[in-house]
C-alpha cells in the first residue's frame, strides 16, 4: 500500500471531511479518529442529521433564506417592517445582522456575490427576484448590507444600477465595517452601529 494511511477507509473519510472549507487534512484526521472514539448510536445520530438537513431543507420562497418551511420565520413574522429589505450574501449575513437586534425590516439572501474570478455572474444570484419583490411596490427602501470587498462592492454598484429608477431609498452600511472585512465576522455593536448610520448610496461613492 503506497498510501501513508493504515486503511483505505479512513483515507477516503479524511478525504471527504478535508473538502469542507477550513478543513485541512491534520484536522480532518483529527475529526475521523474523533468519531471512530465514538458509539454507532452517536455516529448514526450524526450522520442521519446530515442527511436530514440536505433532504429536507427549505430556501424562503420571499427571501431565500433557509428555512424549515416554504416561507422563513422573519417573512412570516406580523411585526417585521416589510417596506425595507436588507440584502445579504448568504444566511451568515442574517444570523449576524439578526443578533445585533438592531433591524426590523425583511432581508433578500442572493446567495453570493459576483465574482469572475470564480465564475459568479448575475444570473447566478438571486437578483432577478429581487428585483421582482421592489415591482410589487411596498418597498421604501433597499439597504445593501454586502461585504467590503472589491466583489461586494462591484456587487452594489451593479445592484445600484438595477435599483436606481425605482422610486426607493437605496443606502449602503456605514463603513464602520472596515473595507476588506467579511459582515459576519464583524463584531455585534460595529454591525449594529453600521446598520443604524447606513447612508444613501449615492452619496457614498463617486458614480
Amino acid at each position: 500500500m503506497n498510501s501513508k494511511y493504515p486503511s483505505t477507509l479512513l483515507e477516503n473519510a479524511v478525504n471527504e471531511f478535508s473538502r469542507l472549507p477550513g478543513i485541512g487534512r491534520k484536522t480532518a484526521l483529527r475529526l475521523v479518529l474523533w468519531l471512530l472514539r465514538q458509539d454507532n448510536t452517536m455516529v448514526d445520530s450524526f450522520t442521519s442529521t446530515l442527511v436530514t438537513l440536505k433532504q429536507n431543507i427549505n430556501y424562503c420562497k420571499i427571501c431565500y433564506n433557509i428555512s424549515d418551511d416554504e416561507v422563513c420565520p422573519i417573512c412570516s413574522n406580523p411585526l417585521r417592517d416589510t417596506s425595507i429589505i436588507c440584502v445579504v450574501e448568504n444566511i451568515k449575513e442574517v444570523m449576524a445582522i439578526e443578533n445585533t437586534s438592531q433591524f426590523r425590516g425583511l432581508y433578500h439572501v442572493l446567495g453570493g456575490i459576483i465574482s469572475p474570478i470564480e465564475g459568479i455572474g448575475p444570473n447566478d444570484l438571486q437578483i432577478d427576484s429581487l428585483i421582482e419583490r421592489i415591482s410589487k411596490g411596498g418597498i421604501n427602501e433597499v439597504i445593501l448590507a454586502l461585504s467590503t470587498t472589491m466583489e461586494g462592492d462591484t456587487t452594489n454598484f451593479y445592484l445600484y444600477k438595477k435599483l436606481v429608477n425605482f422610486d426607493i431609498k437605496v443606502s449602503v452600511i456605514a463603513r464602520g465595517i472596515s473595507v476588506g472585512d467579511e459582515i459576519e465576522y464583524a463584531d455585534e455593536i460595529t454591525l449594529g452601529r453600521s446598520i443604524l448610520n447606513r447612508t444613501l448610496f449615492n452619496e457614498s461613492f463617486k458614480l
